[in-house]
């Protein structure tokens, strides 16, 4: 062997059996922490809910007092509920 194989097997070797599956490993890391919602997206989440359901019952409230005030309103419909919402099942 001459000196140029020498220092090129040291190389590759480390380069396929160290820095490849660091890279591949570092990489699955990032996928898994991002793939999740934190516990502040989820307080955000539940917040924005909450913000929601007031203006809704607030919405309705005032459709309300205008329909007993005015005859010919016509409020507007209800939402459907969303297969996604647990406060409105049996």
């Amino acid at each position: 062997m001459d000196d140029g194989a020498i220092i090129i097997v040291p190389i590759v070797m480390g380069t396929l059996f160290i820095g490849l599956p660091w890279l591949v490993f570092h990489y699955i890391t990032r996928w898994k922490q991002a793939a999740s919602l934190t516990g502040e997206d989820e307080k955000l989440l539940d917040e924005l809910h909450y913000t929601a359901r007031r203006l809704e019952e607030r919405l309705m409230t005032i459709e309300r007092i205008i329909a007993a005030d005015n005859p010919d309103f016509r409020p507007s419909q209800p939402a459907q509920a969303s297969p996604y919402d647990l406060s409105r099942r049996n």
